[in-house]
């Protein structure tokens, strides 16, 4: 396989040469160029052809969001936004990431020395070089046909990492105000949580929260897992934070939201949506084999189609769908008509 070429564009020449730094420390990276604004970029992408941009979000003539939803409508290709840790900076990025960029990393905090800046960059660039990338108008969601009467007793749970801020959008800003009581792990850092349950909670007509210790699951309610020190799980029809190691290189990790839900002995229906790894499968086939509901996001709207893959060849996936179908498809399942679930060996 040849190296992913990378265009780095940010407006300050210090970040620029720290980020082409720690990209070419991989040997499976080769950056081609860098470029100090989208103008300046423009011509560099149309001159380099590269597989992956970097893009800082705060920049001259044109800011980053801007210049990624051009990307996005005239030339799709994979984005990794550079973020500030600032509230506007992780506002900024979680709508670069709603417009389909792959995923974000963190500048260094001031001190921070040059070889631990950017950890996680050069495996994200990596990730995004092997994504599916659509046109903007691509993203369409289907809303759900027909009349919606809710199980108040159902459960969902949604797993969901790499491309799963659009993939989440889509769904949620589809389901009605009395959707079934939903949980919801998204890989994400623990500054982007909360923000982006408060931008999930104005596109949809649920209530949707950073699930907090104890909260007591209510239809038309959607919690999403806080990042960093605990896992997501559920027990005694409430939500519970659970200081733990992470799982599968995880925390909050998928698996352990599953796993707590197939022993509820409820009604339930369990979702994996797209994001690379393994997390998510084993409990999602514990959900499938206690007589829930299982929904896999299919290949070709996946950005990454790594959790879901997993999840389907492990047979823990009833039905694999597009992402236009699976709000409905979800509704379909929560729905108090829905028939009884099969339980699987």
């Amino acid at each position: 396989m040849s190296a992913v070429s990378v265009l780095v564009v940010d407006d300050s020449a210090t970040m620029r040469s720290l980020i082409s730094a720690v990209l070419r420390r991989d040997p499976e990276i080769n950056v081609v160029g860098t470029a100090a604004d989208p103008l300046e970029a423009r011509a560099k992408i149309k001159e380099l052809n590269p597989d992956v941009i970097t893009l800082d979000v705060e920049m001259p003539n044109m800011n980053g969001l801007e210049f990624l939803e051009k990307i996005m409508r005239l030339r799709p290709m994979p984005v990794v936004m550079v973020s500030t840790l600032t509230q506007a900076g992780t506002d900024v990025t979680l709508a670069a990431l709603e417009v389909g960029a792959v995923d974000a990393v963190a500048k260094p905090a001031p001190g921070v020395p040059a070889q631990e800046a950017f950890g996680d960059l050069a495996e994200k660039v990596k990730i995004a070089a092997r994504s599916r990338v659509r046109p903007l108008e691509a993203r369409a969601a289907q809303g759900h046909e027909g009349a919606y009467h809710a199980d108040p007793n159902h459960v969902l749970a949604i797993g969901s990492s790499t491309g799963g801020v659009e993939a989440l959008l889509t769904i949620l800003s589809a389901f009605p105000a009395d959707c079934p009581a939903t949980v919801v792990t998204q890989h994400m850092p623990a500054s982007f949580t909360k923000s982006f349950a408060a931008r999930l909670n104005k596109a949809s007509a649920a209530q949707v929260s950073e699930a907090e210790d104890g909260a007591p699951l209510k239809p038309g309610h959607v919690y999403i897992a806080p990042g960093g020190d605990a896992h997501l799980a559920v027990s005694g029809g409430r939500c519970r934070l659970v200081a733990a190691d992470p799982v599968n290189g995880h925390r909050p990790s998928v698996d352990v939201l599953f796993g707590s839900v197939a022993q509820m002995g409820r009604p339930m229906t369990g979702v994996i949506l797209t994001g690379m790894g393994k997390d998510g499968a084993k409990g999602l086939l514990a959900m499938r084999q206690a007589g829930a509901r299982t929904l896999g996001q299919d290949e070709a709207s996946c950005v990454v189609y790594g959790m879901p893959r997993a999840a389907f060849e492990a047979g823990a996936v009833e039905r694999q769908l597009p992402l236009s179908r699976m709000a409905p498809a979800i509704l379909e399942s929560c729905a108090a008509r829905s028939a009884a679930p099969q339980s699987v060996a």
